[in-house]
């Protein structure tokens, strides 16, 4: 496990479409799966990262919390299964009906859909605005597995509270942190490593 940090990748980009199965449906998901929301958040997450675990209630909970008032939510794995097998699309789909997503998890096994994001760690977060532009890319809260802060989604939910009220976000963010994205050996990204 290498401790990777966000790319953070500049504000006002314009969210990358994708096409990925969602583990527990198979329904292929894309951006315009989430046409007439006021926001979108995208979550790179894994199933066997120490740093998605410490969260993954929060995730769920954050899920439910927005659910009907404007916010989608899409989580993707893009970790390489063959050398990690707990992040293989059947285990992912374990991890979504245990924690209750109300949200699709898709799996990214180009890993594609990862690199158009500049994702680099788990978890990794992206809210775009109503037009899908970044307005946030940061962290979830101060909370680390080691550090003893309780999780609480404070800062990932300023945004999302800001990007549905339609009000200007601070472009001070600190980034997300956790275990790098685990590349297909050879598919490394330029801003890998």
């Amino acid at each position: 496990m290498a401790l990777t940090a966000s790319t953070m990748l500049p504000l006002g980009t314009q969210a990358p479409d994708f096409e990925l199965p969602d583990v527990r449906s198979g329904k292929t998901i894309s951006l315009s799966s989430f046409t007439g929301k006021k926001a979108l958040l995208v979550m790179f997450i894994c199933q066997h990262c120490p740093f998605v675990k410490h969260v993954k209630q929060e995730l769920t909970q954050m899920g439910k919390d927005y659910l009907g008032k404007g916010l989608a939510i899409v989580a993707i794995s893009a970790n390489d299964a063959k050398n990690y097998p707990d992040d293989s699309p059947e285990s992912l789909k374990e991890m979504a009906i245990e924690l209750d997503f109300n949200f699709p998890l898709c799996y990214d096994e180009s890993q594609e859909t990862a690199k158009a994001y500049t994702a680099a760690c788990t978890p990794d977060f992206f809210l775009f605005d109503s037009d899908r532009k970044l307005a946030y890319r940061g962290q979830l809260d101060d909370s680390r597995p080691s550090n003893g802060k309780p999780v609480t989604g404070a800062d990932l939910r300023v945004a999302v509270e800001d990007v549905l009220a339609e009000r200007s976000l601070l472009s001070e963010q600190k980034p997300s942190v956790g275990c790098n994205i685990k590349w297909k050996p050879g598919n490394e990204p330029n801003y890998f490593g």
